[in-house]
């Protein structure tokens, strides 16, 4: 495959975000439309690194390394029960969890009830404070590409399917609130690439490597294939 580098003018950034575990959903236009645009060059110049670049129908991109851990981290895992925890909440109250996860969102004052209701879930990730919850799951979901703080309201974006979909899934299978209180969570949950918990994004790269470094390293290979098949 011809690939021109210099077309591809979101390559820094994207990588940047990709690399740290991201999503990248519409909520960064200019990135994601030059990756629905120019996907196959961007799939093949990722791969050289050793990450597969995903692509949800549903609108987001994201990494996957060629090599998956066997174990979920802990990052994963809470995202996953909060997200268990929100769909049973929700359907609690009468209202829609898929239209409030996709697309709808949550505000902040409505943390510390869902903290102290599901205070023993809660526990099960390490989390017993409000500031606990805002901090390894509320700062991870933005940080990551799940959702959007607007001065205290969490708008959820489209990658959150890939948690909407586990839930979907259990709650199938075996019934969600049954699952949720059963004694053997953990809970399924996606693999995530994660620079702040225990899977770390650049095990597919040298460990002495920076992260301009590796993406300079695929384009130097990139370039000298082409010239091979010149």
């Amino acid at each position: 495959m011809n690939i021109d580098l210099k077309e591809m003018t979101q390559l820094a950034a994207a990588f940047r975000d990709l690399f740290k575990g991201y999503h990248i959903s519409r909520s960064e236009p200019e990135c994601y439309a030059q990756l629905s645009s120019m996907q196959d060059q961007y799939r093949a110049l990722f791969r050289a690194l050793g990450f597969e670049l995903v692509c949800d129908p549903r609108g987001f991109y994201y990494f996957v390394p060629e090599q998956v851990a066997p174990q979920v981290n802990k990052t994963a895992q809470r995202l996953a029960l909060f997200t268990f925890i929100l769909v049973e909440h929700l359907a609690d109250q009468g209202r829609d969890p898929l239209s409030v996860l996709d697309g709808g969102s949550i505000g902040r004052d409505e943390l510390p009830a869902l903290l102290e209701k599901y205070r023993d879930l809660f526990l099960q990730a390490e989390v017993t404070t409000f500031e606990e919850l805002e901090d390894k799951i509320i700062r991870r979901l933005t940080q990551l590409g799940f959702a959007e703080d607007s001065n205290g309201v969490y708008r959820f974006l489209p990658p959150m399917h890939r948690f909407l979909d586990v839930c979907l899934s259990v709650q199938h299978d075996r019934g969600l609130a049954a699952s949720l209180h059963s004694s053997d969570l953990p809970l399924p949950a996606p693999v995530l690439l994660d620079d702040d918990g225990d899977a770390d994004p650049v095990e597919a790269v040298d460990a002495e490597e920076s992260e301009e470094d590796a993406l300079a390293r695929a384009m130097a290979e990139e370039r000298a294939a082409q010239e091979m098949d010149a």
